[in-house]
């Protein structure tokens, strides 16, 4: 699933291929991944004629930003945006495309899914802070947003093992399977310890751990694990800096033991049985 880096790389892309664009008109082949649009065809009609004024995101969300509303758009497994100018737009659809936005201009942004498990929604402007308030989304990590003293109150209170509350989104948002494992390795913490039995050494650690490989990993473009590629057909580069996930049996960087998985939360989790001791 692509996680905080993946979607930040696709809003830049979005950003430049789709802001100021006018749309003409929004065809969906797949019902269920517009929410609504079973018991209202019409929900997207509010968004004829309206020109998007940037794309933004909120988590693992993009937010299709219009003069009184937003689109959100949530990837999920394997949910990708390609932009076609009008010499490049297909003649014939993809089969797995479920929604085609056609501009004024003639150029069109599809949305493609295999899974058919991404989704999109239509909020109005004034509603959109009670949509994220309603799915408890945690901050961004970023300095700005994150902040260690929220964060280390919300663990003392966690009766969770620290890979599950970090998966949850509501203590920071953005992180899923990958990047979880990811900073518990580097601030040698195992995904099963209960966030409240976590010292506040551990936690700084972590804090800055979170911070520091979620920025990199928007900087090279995300892990392309699988499927994944960006708006405009790019690979990521972080897969390439991944420590312990998919690394089961191959030496920890660190101490040279096989790094081992087990499942945390219902989700295969790589750790280092020596660095990150329970």
């Amino acid at each position: 699933m692509p996680e905080l880096p993946e979607v930040e790389v696709n809003r830049k892309g979005l950003d430049k291929l789709v802001k100021g664009k006018k749309i003409k008109n929004i065809n969906v082949f797949w019902k269920r991944i517009v929410v609504q649009f079973e018991e209202n065809p019409n929900v997207l009609l509010p968004l004829i004629d309206e020109t998007i004024l940037s794309v933004d995101r909120r988590g693992k969300y993009l937010l299709f930003r219009f003069p009184d509303s937003y689109l959100v758009s949530h990837l999920r497994m394997e949910g990708k945006y390609f932009y076609f100018p009008e010499e490049e737009v297909p003649k014939t659809k993809d089969k797995h495309t479920h929604v085609i936005i056609e501009f004024h201009d003639k150029s069109q942004l599809h949305y493609n899914d295999v899974r058919k498990f991404g989704r999109m929604e239509y909020v109005p402007k004034n509603l959109i802070k009670t949509f994220f308030a309603e799915r408890k989304i945690g901050p961004e990590p970023t300095e700005a947003e994150f902040h260690i003293e929220e964060f280390k109150d919300q663990l003392e209170k966690s009766k969770q093992p620290i890979k599950t509350a970090l998966l949850s989104q509501k203590i920071v948002t953005g992180l899923g399977n990958i990047y979880v494992d990811e900073v518990l390795f580097e601030a040698q913490i195992h995904p099963q310890t209960v966030g409240s039995q976590l010292s506040d050494k551990q936690i700084n650690t972590l804090y800055h751990a979170i911070i520091n490989i979620m920025s990199k990993a928007v900087e090279l473009g995300g892990s392309t694990i699988r499927s994944y590629r960006n708006t405009v057909g790019e690979a990521g580069r972080y897969q390439n800096e991944l420590k312990v996930y998919g690394k089961t049996g191959e030496p920890c960087v660190r101490c040279q033991t096989p790094i081992e998985k087990i499942r945390v939360a219902q989700r295969g989790t790589h750790y280092c049985p020596v660095c990150q001791r329970l």
